[in-house]
């Protein structure tokens, strides 16, 4: 798997609003079964596992706000794979995520900490035809301002059945390498 993360901040960047009029909880109300009454989770039900892990006590994060759609293969695999020509379809999603403890990120280096320690634990992860991007932007939560992060994962295949598979293989990788809750308590 690929994974990476980058710095989106400032001159027109989009900034993550965590209570926006749509916001489920789903942290603090009884995630397990929100998740699957979400839209895109029941368009995609890897979808929900991973907002119950990603929203579960042991995680340090919680989500605002989530997306699926179909992309083209070329956002999700490497020119290597695209090379053989099998490569038809891609599913992609995204998901902002913000710390429990705080609401936001107080400062980017906290935040910065925080990616490349996830980007390091999907390192090792062999899941091909997929990717993982974590973008830090600014983030507002109520009356706490910082910084989030908004996660995009990708899958690729043949056709959609096997890029949905792949996609899937990305989520449950991102679920399992989710930082330690102390991960979001350090400050420098």
């Amino acid at each position: 798997m690929e994974a990476d993360w980058e710095i989106e901040v400032g001159g027109g960047a989009p900034v993550i609003e965590a209570f926006w009029p749509g916001f489920v909880d789903l942290h603090r109300r009884a995630g397990h079964h929100l998740a699957a009454e979400i839209a895109e989770a029941r368009a995609f039900p890897p979808l929900a596992g991973l907002l119950q892990a990603l929203n579960s006590t042991a995680s340090p994060v919680f989500t605002s706000k989530c997306d699926l759609w179909e992309t083209g293969p070329d956002e999700v695999a490497g020119s290597d794979e695209l090379m053989t020509g099998d490569i038809q379809a891609a599913l992609a999603c995204y998901i902002d995520l913000l710390p429990v403890e705080g609401a936001v990120f107080p400062n980017l280096h906290q935040a910065e900490e925080f990616c490349r320690n996830w980007v390091r634990r999907l390192s090792g992860v062999s899941t091909p035809l997929c990717r993982v991007d974590l973008i830090l932007r600014q983030a507002i939560a109520g009356p706490a301002e910082g910084f989030g992060v908004t996660s995009y994962l990708g899958g690729a295949g043949k056709d959609r059945p096997a890029a949905g598979k792949a996609l899937a293989s990305a989520m449950a990788a991102f679920a399992v390498a989710i930082p330690a809750a102390a991960t979001t308590a350090k400050t420098p």
